[in-house]
């Protein structure tokens, strides 16, 4: 008898499922997988300045993972409030802004600070994200998950209080835990873990989603968050809910985990190609300015066009390169020779790095 969509799904059964999961089509998939996430790793070290892609492409997942949600913006408007030259007033992109400020304070407190990937940590996720401070949601805070097209409940997620805090417990016990299943398969089925328990009255997709990322660093599997797993997501919108559906209503998980690890692979793939072309255009960039700029040309002024491609001269004031006037005349001569283009924004000059934000939204 199917569950009914409106009840309470109290008893979703503790991790690890008891279905057998590795299949053989599974772990077939699992391997290519780790495959591509081993290049999508080499790859990024072969920047230099790891802040160029920390900068760009999480953006890039901010923008796919919140229009998942129906938060949606233009890239123009999404790179002008990256680079500060709006206060970003418009709701929909500081939401976007908040994942993106999300993801890397969240990476910063694993790497820097030793914050193990947490239940507090998860907390903190959240809380970034609507900009407020929030908690697992209380026994008389009950959510519902609708239909996209008619608004239907569908789901109803177990009740909060107590019961949801053990869940969560379970959870974090099965993502850190040393024996376990392969760590691919163990963020495939933590992601489907988190969304069936729903632990926040809000925000609780896109902290999955940042929780898929931040766990293959945790498990070695990547050195820096880029992974743009939303791009494959957003792309396969109706699947990704179907499936997960089934794991809930059926304990169909080989098509849910199958999904999830191929959309690592094909994502992974992508974002090594795009981490390729931007060393492509940071190579051809250096050697261009070398040749036609040679007074103006230094390591750190190329590094920090890449890191910001929408720069101004306070960004260059700011990383300590030159003085206003002078760093005025960098940018100029960086517009002369046509790889910058400026444009004046009130009282200020934006200029912005056509090409780089092409390879960036390709």
């Amino acid at each position: 008898m199917p569950r009914d969509p409106r009840a309470a799904y109290d008893e979703l059964p503790p991790l690890p499922p008891k279905a057998v999961i590795a299949t053989e089509r599974v772990l077939y998939q699992a391997i290519a997988a780790a495959s591509a996430l081993g290049e999508l790793k080499s790859g990024g070290s072969l920047i230099p300045d790891q802040t160029i892609l920390i900068n760009s492409i999480p953006l890039q997942e901010a923008k796919s993972s919140s229009e998942i949600e129906n938060i949606v913006t233009t890239q123009d408007e999404l790179f002008r409030a990256a680079a500060g030259e709006t206060r970003a007033t418009d709701p929909q992109v500081k939401e976007i802004l908040r994942y993106r400020t999300a993801l890397r304070r969240a990476y910063d407190a694993m790497t820097a600070g030793g914050e193990p990937l947490s239940l507090d940590l998860i907390r903190m996720i959240c809380s970034t994200l609507l900009d407020k401070p929030v908690e697992f949601r209380p026994p008389d805070r009950r959510v519902y998950v609708g239909n996209a097209v008619d608004g239907a409940v569908i789901y109803t997620p177990p009740r909060g209080g107590p019961g949801l805090f053990e869940k969560m417990r379970n959870l974090e016990s099965f993502l850190l835990g040393e024996a376990g299943p392969h760590p691919l398969l163990r963020m495939a089925i933590a992601h489907y873990q988190f969304e069936a328990i729903h632990p926040f009255s809000d925000g609780n997709g896109r902290t999955g989603r940042i929780l898929n990322i931040l766990y293959l660093v945790h498990a070695g599997l990547l050195s820096i968050p880029v992974l743009y797993l939303s791009r494959y997501v957003i792309q396969n919108k109706a699947k990704y809910y179907r499936l997960l559906r089934s794991v809930t209503e059926e304990g169909a998980w080989e098509p849910w985990l199958l999904y999830m690890l191929r959309g690592v692979e094909e994502t992974a793939l992508l974002t090594t190609a795009r981490i390729q072309s931007i060393r492509d255009l940071l190579n051809e960039t250096v050697e261009r300015c070398r040749r036609e700029l040679p007074k103006v040309y230094s390591k750190e002024l190329i590094e920090l066009i890449f890191r910001q491609p929408y720069c101004k001269i306070k960004f260059v004031v700011d990383a300590g390169i030159a003085q206003r006037e002078t760093a005025s005349l960098y940018l100029q001569a960086l517009e002369q020779i046509g790889i910058l283009v400026g444009e004046k924004r009130g009282r200020e000059i934006i200029y912005k790095h056509p090409a780089l934000v092409d390879v960036l939204t390709a």
